[in-house]
């Protein structure tokens, strides 16, 4: 199971009503085919009611820790944006370019 699939897993255990997980590897430096390194993930679950950023924050890291590069597994950056389900509108931020980008 590749690692995307693996983090959509871990997260579905915060019962989330939308969840969108971008591999976003390919903007960042180093990157070939197939690697998954950088994502972000659009979660907006009930479970965040009431919860300030930062702890809706440690709650997404508290599911997907081992996946984690400090935690032995391959995810180097992990964009969270998270919402209760009064939170959210259907937008998110765009991500910013990385300094170490592969140029065309």
């Amino acid at each position: 199971m590749n690692l995307q699939q693996q983090l959509m897993e871990r997260l579905d255990t915060l019962n989330p009503s939308h969840l969108e997980i971008i591999n976003e590897s390919a903007n960042h430096g180093g990157y070939y085919p197939g690697k998954e390194s950088h994502f972000k993930v659009i979660i907006v679950s009930q479970i965040f009611q009431g919860m300030r950023a930062v702890q809706r924050h440690q709650k997404v890291y508290g599911a997907v820790q081992s996946l984690l590069a400090a935690g032995g597994g391959g995810i180097h950056a992990l964009a969270l944006h998270t919402y209760s389900e009064g939170d959210w509108d259907g937008h998110f931020p765009n991500s910013p370019e990385c300094a170490h980008a592969p140029k065309n």
